[in-house]
């Protein structure tokens, strides 16, 4: 019988935000996957779990793939965590879940944290119909994303780094318009936690006298049609 993959989210910044469904699993789990072993490590020690954690991120999932579906294949259960939040979503996951689905094997992701969700309800954007962009690509292909977004009516949701965001701002505002209403929270769920609303123009501003640290959530509004 074959084993059963797990695709359990952990917390974007406050470690109450793990569940206790999916602490149980990473303890009964035969295999633990990780997206960076060092990041997770701390968070398993917290929870008392004791596992030794093989990593599965970006550069070696296409690798790690085959060796994970033997491992499902000879019955063992196998857990897969991101850095922060839930795994597939911006992170890896994706191509082992595809491939479990190819082959198979039971696929089960829990609910929990996903930076994205409170950074939309607490926007006070347009939340019943949205689109989801994540990180948009930092050359190639970046001006010819914006493009097509450009007449999206829905509220759009984006990722981004410290390093990048008054740039990405920047050329929101000339793709979309300097007045566009936009909400950029960062440290979501932490101690410092932002939130800051307005157009374009007056959120960069803000931020262009702020120190950026985290990472960044950008809920834009969407084209008003006008």
């Amino acid at each position: 019988m074959s084993g059963k993959l797990y695709l359990i989210p952990t917390p974007i910044g406050n470690l109450e935000d793990m569940t206790f469904r999916a602490i149980r699993l990473l303890k009964e789990a035969d295999v633990v996957l990780a997206e960076d072993t060092r990041t997770s490590a701390p968070l398993l020690k917290h929870f008392g779990i004791d596992k030794k954690v093989f990593a599965h991120h970006q550069h070696n999932e296409h690798q790690s793939v085959t060796e994970v579906i033997r491992f499902l294949k000879e019955g063992k259960q196998v857990a897969l965590i991101s850095d922060a939040g839930t795994p597939a979503i911006s992170d890896p996951g994706f191509l082992l879940v595809r491939e479990a689905i190819k082959n198979g094997i039971d696929v089960s992701c829990l609910p929990g944290a996903t930076a994205f969700v409170p950074a939309l309800v607490n926007s006070g954007l347009p939340n019943d119909r949205f689109v989801f962009e994540g990180f948009l690509p930092v050359k190639k292909g970046r001006q010819t994303r914006l493009k097509s977004l450009v007449s999206e009516e829905r509220t759009l949701i984006f990722y981004e780094s410290p390093h990048r965001l008054l740039k990405t701002l920047e050329e929101f505002s000339d793709y979309f318009g300097p007045e566009r209403q936009v909400s950029v929270s960062r440290e979501l769920s932490k101690v410092f936690e932002e939130t800051v609303r307005g157009t374009l123009t007056e959120v960069k501003q803000h931020f262009e006298t702020h120190t950026l640290k985290g990472e960044f959530v950008i809920c834009l509004a969407g084209c008003s049609g006008k």
